[in-house]
């Protein structure tokens, strides 16, 4: 399971991996209860990989606040996403200081710290998450 193939689909809880093309969409399973359902292009949905996070100087990919989290936990799930608002922003600070308090919600990090904790619990891999994108050279 790569992040790449882990998607969130707008309006439906949890997390989703792709699990094959299919003629008018994709197939994906749900991590939470393992049911496949068809996406088609009238679903709204967001790769992991593809999603930042706003800071001060700059906007951070969503895989690195994950690979922060798991080197604060030490690999094991961070507090709950049911958390107060003021124990999800301060534990949130302490992965990224300097997160845009304006344009990063608490709804937003209660759904970051959600998704981390479901992927620990599917056992991902976070240690194997690179620092930079590989881009692919052209010939």
């Amino acid at each position: 399971m790569e992040l790449k193939d882990i998607v969130a689909i707008n309006g439906k809880p949890g997390l989703y991996e792709i699990k094959a093309q299919s003629k008018g969409g994709i197939i994906v399973e749900s991590l939470i209860d393992a049911k496949r359902i068809p996406i088609t292009a009238t679903h709204n949905i967001s790769a992991l990989n593809e999603i930042a996070i706003y800071t001060y100087e700059e906007e951070i990919p969503l895989r690195i606040v994950f690979k922060s989290i798991f080197e604060k936990e030490n690999g094991k799930e961070a507090l709950s996403h049911k958390e107060n608002g003021k124990a999800l922003t301060s534990y949130f600070r302490e992965v990224l200081p300097n997160f845009d308090e304006e344009r990063v919600y608490t709804s937003n990090i209660k759904k970051i710290v959600q998704w981390y904790n479901l992927l620990t619990s599917k056992n991902f891999d976070f240690a194997s998450i690179k620092e930079v994108e590989e881009e692919t050279e052209e010939a």
